[in-house]
């Protein structure tokens, strides 16, 4: 078999109102219907909305309440087409294949129709042989009705009927945009005689053993000289499978071929295929073997594994996959109830304390997404040291690009069934239409997920509840069907039947009903927030969240400069539509007073403190129960949508926010940790915190240093508790109680280091206090007035690529000393590292190669008071921007050392043009603090 994506194709897309490309001329008058816009270039894969907009037709609907105006689109009715080449035929049939049709269309070829299509998650596969034969090009034409009505977010889940995303119909993080159009690759596919079909390689370990073992089957599908002649039309989505030998006696073999992650082989195998066309499980023993890890636990080494099917000795067919080799299975966990399903996931025989993210669909124009923008939000994850991502089932089945990209990264996926709650019925709907339709979507995805060696679970979807409440379970005849076939199609993983499970659905104080929880997704309040999370007992955290404001330079691209100031969403009909659930106003008032409502960026930060400071304690309070507890899985790690609040850890542009560099500590393979009870302790109390420290391997011999230090960097209270590890659990360090005295100020932080035998920091966090009875946080916002932030470039920007070679771009004649360059703004309290000579010509006819650049910095606090949450911003436009570290507190007098690496833009749809005025440029950065 052999495929030609056609993609690149010179493809247009075309409007109508509904039925008229069915009827082309009027019935009245004769005259041709014209259609509500001219044919206009598309892009494929893709959807419409990002055609339109390119073409002028519609405006920017991602600024102010534009996307409003953009909801005539989902109600016409869209045509593609395009001329393509015919390539040379094969033996067997040739097929042409939609991998995403979104989502109602019918399919032509030279005018004929071949078919019907529904659903966006199996393949649509066409029959084209005889015009492949024919003619040297077709014409290919793809008609789409216009969306389904389906359920947004609020809605009846039992009345649900589509396999179509639900999330751009609206939710809490996104607007109504439904997208509509040709959503992943279209590909000719040539058959020899004989094809391989329901392919499937996974692996297992014996890491004691050091061996491990890759489990390959297959079937055959046949093409007789009738079929492969024969009239066009769609493939089922089983396909027509035929007996190995049909159409005459013919000797079928497989080969497999094994490669290691250095492209040596190290096995070989040959095996006939059987009477029934199938090979059953063929395994291939692996010694030596170089286990898969997760991140965090080891590396991703990656086999080769080529399949090559032959008859009478000549290529039919061959398949080429990278997998892992690793074990995987599943365990309850400690103190689990006997009736509780197993949480903890055991790769190569090691529990794995799962450290996880909420993925929605990174954009609203899915179908625009490119590799480039995978590959950061994929690389962001494995910075943050998460190892699980939860594809979520209100969202997508994601693009197989994306799971590439998990098994090259060591991050676990959790992936659900394209279904959710609805907020007024959350039962699992039992129509059957829609059972067939999930059907089909649920074999597609097993038969090309279970491949890849970062898939860890399924489940059923999201928040499926019999009764509010109460999660669905296996009684349920849709999830019984689902759990049926991942029995049937991929028995080595485990199936949820939803997330959460159950015995209830939201976290609660309640002892003995938490077994796999959802909530909150606020902060709690002080104290309430510290109360209920340090005194829970769930068995799993699979969502849960706080919202935070979007960067100021993310709120500038889509507000309305009458906008670009803090308000309540009950206020402001924009910030209303853009994200009216995650108002934070009269919170973030309640913590740092009515000063912070002045100022846009001050209300911006404030906000992502709370965010970070809320979803940290979550996090470090669930890592302090493990394996009673087995993981934490936030939500979000980013949005489809730009919003001017969010539980994103990351905003629709790109930027990161302080929860996203919070939540990097939290998930250190080494970290200590303080348990509170509240952010304001009075002068004449005891401020009283439990110390805790952990670690991935076990570790003997480690301190936690504690400080508590006032915002002058003054030592208030310092002390030494020795703490060792066994890589399994938390271990409590010692108590802290210091007497709040007046040298304590309004303000006070606590400094914990988790020190190695040789006094080395491995892991630091730090905590803030008020001795305030209301707007605790009100302090920090005289603090910077004694900041003096310096940075200072260590070198030039190097190029990935070139790294090894050494090859740099720093503008001709700079020196060090000119990077030290400093514009110092005392109430912003700015650091700009300046290149003055940057755009180089020589330097950008390079720049234009390059992907991603990487440099280091030294930033200084040379005043006199701490510099709270120190931070960067890209300023080009041009860049996505990630650090080693970020959002820390240096004291006065102390310096810190940060590696920022860049990635080049190169994102789809709407984010097209969001690659700043000086696409050439260098990343230019600055320092602020808070």
């Amino acid at each position: 078999m052999k495929e030609w994506l056609l993609n690149g194709e010179t493809w247009e897309v075309k409007g109508y109102w509904p039925w008229v490309p069915l009827k082309v001329s009027s019935m009245e008058i004769g005259q041709e219907l014209l259609g509500v816009t001219d044919w206009m270039p598309a892009t494929v894969p893709g959807g419409v909305h990002a055609d339109l907009l390119r073409a002028g037709l519609i405006e920017d609907p991602w600024y102010g309440l534009n996307s409003w105006k953009c909801e005539w689109v989902e109600n016409r009715w869209w045509v593609y087409r395009a001329s393509v080449a015919c390539p040379k035929p094969g033996s067997g049939r040739t097929e042409l294949v939609f991998k995403g049709l979104d989502y109602e269309a019918q399919v032509f070829v030279d005018g004929k129709l071949l078919g019907e299509h529904e659903g966006m998650y199996h393949e649509a596969v066409f029959d084209v042989t005889e015009a492949a034969r024919a003619q040297e090009r077709m014409e290919v034409t793809v008609m789409f009705k216009q969306a389904p009505d389906e359920m947004s977010q609020i809605g009846l889940t039992s009345r649900t009927h589509t396999q179509k995303s639900r999330f751009n119909y609206k939710w809490d993080f996104s607007t109504r945009l439904v997208n509509i159009g040709i959503w992943d690759d279209v590909l000719l596919r040539v058959h020899e005689a004989w094809t391989l079909d329901d392919v499937s390689v996974t692996t297992d370990a014996d890491p004691n053993a050091g061996t491990g073992e890759i489990f390959v089957s297959a079937a055959v599908r046949s093409f007789t000289v009738r079929e492969a002649a024969g009239g066009d039309g769609e493939r089922g989505a089983e396909g027509d499978a035929g007996g190995a030998n049909e159409g005459g006696a013919h000797a079928l073999t497989l080969r497999i071929d094994v490669t290691d992650p250095d492209g040596a082989i190290v096995a070989h195998s040959e095996s006939p295929i059987g009477t029934d066309g199938r090979t059953g499980e063929l395994r291939i023993p692996i010694a030596q073997v170089r286990l898969w890890q997760p991140n965090g636990y080891g590396e991703q080494p990656l086999y080769g594994v080529r399949l090559t099917l032959q008859a009478d000795g000549a290529v039919m067919d061959e398949r080429e996959f990278k997998t892992g080799i690793r074990s995987l299975s599943y365990a309850q966990n400690e103190e689990s109830p006997a009736e509780a399903l197993p949480y903890t996931f055991v790769v190569n025989g090691k529990r794995i304390y799962v450290r996880g993210v909420n993925m929605t669909p990174l954009d609203h124009l899915y179908g625009n997404v490119t590799p480039e923008q995978y590959e950061y939000y994929v690389l962001l994850m494995k910075r943050a040291g998460v190892n699980m991502v939860r594809v979520w089932g209100g969202g997508i089945i994601e693009k197989a690009y994306f799971y590439d990209l998990c098994d090259r990264h060591g991050l676990l996926v959790w992936q659900e069934f394209i279904q959710s709650s609805s907020g007024i019925d959350n039962i699992p709907s039992k129509r059957p239409a829609f059972l067939e339709l999930i059907t089909l979507t649920a074999v597609s995805a097993l038969k090309a997920k279970r491949n890849h060696v970062s898939l860890a679970v399924w489940s059923g979807g999201n928040e499926l509840m019999s009764e509010p409440n109460v999660p669905s379970t296996y009684e349920d005849a849709n999830l019984a069907m689902l759990k049926k076939l991942v029995e049937q199609h991929d028995p080595r993983r485990l199936f949820l039947p939803t997330s959460a499970s159950g015995p209830v659905q939201y976290i609660t104080p309640e002892k003995g009903v938490s077994h796999d929880v959802h909530g909150h997704w606020k902060y709690q309040g002080n104290p309430g927030h510290y109360e209920l999370y340090s005194d829970v007992d769930n068995l799993f955290h699979s969502e849960f969240g706080v919202d935070g404001v979007s960067a100021v330079k993310s709120l500038k691209k889509f507000l309305p400069a009458s906008e670009l100031r803090p308000v309540s969403m009950n206020d402001s009909l924009v910030w209303r539509h853009h994200g009216e659930w995650w108002d934070t106003y009269d919170r973030d008032i309640e913590l740092f007073g009515e000063e912070i409502g002045a100022e846009i960026g001050l209300f911006s930060r404030a906000s992502q403190w709370i965010q970070a400071e809320g979803l940290r304690f979550v996090l470090e309070a669930n890592r302090r129960r493990q394996f009673k507890n087995s993981g934490s899985v936030i939500w979000q790690l980013n949005e489809p949508y730009p919003n001017a609040s969010s539980t994103s850890l990351v905003d629709y542009y790109g930027e990161s926010k302080m929860a996203y560099y919070w939540t990097r500590r939290a998930f250190s393979p080494y970290f200590a940790s303080a348990e509170y009870k509240r952010l304001n302790f009075r002068t004449g109390e005891t401020f009283e915190a439990k110390l805790f420290a952990g670690a991935h391997a076990a570790t003997e011999g480690m301190t936690v240093r504690s400080r508590l230090l006032g915002m002058d960097g003054g030592l208030l209270h310092e002390q030494l508790d020795a703490v060792s590890v066994n890589g399994e659990h938390s271990a409590h360090a010692g108590d802290l109680h210091a007497l709040v005295t007046e040298a304590f100020g309004s303000l006070f932080l606590l400094r914990l280091e988790l020190l190695d035998q040789a006094g080395a920091v491995l892991h630091a966090n730090d905590y803030f206090f008020s001795t305030l009875e209301r707007e605790v946080y009100a302090p920090a916002l005289a603090v910077g007035e004694g900041v003096q932030l310096t940075g200072a470039a260590l070198g030039d920007w190097v190029a990935d690529e070139a790294a090894a070679a050494g090859e740099t771009f720093a503008a001709q004649g700079d020196d060090v000393r000119a990077n030290d360059a400093k514009v110092n703004d005392a109430k912003a309290n700015d650091a700009r590292v300046n290149d003055a000579k940057a755009n180089d010509v020589k330097a950008n006819d390079a720049l234009r190669r390059l992907k991603a650049v990487t440099r280091r910095f030294k930033l200084t606090n040379d005043g006199v008071h701490v510099a709270l949450h120190v931070h960067a911003e890209e300023t080009t436009n041009g860049w996505w921007m990630a650090a080693d570290d970020l959002y820390f507190t240096l004291l006065p007098g102390e310096s810190r050392e940060v590696t920022v690496t860049c990635w080049r833009k190169r994102a789809g749809g709407f984010l097209a043009g969001d690659v700043g005025a000086a696409a050439d440029a260098l990343p230019e950065l600055v320092f602020r603090s808070f």
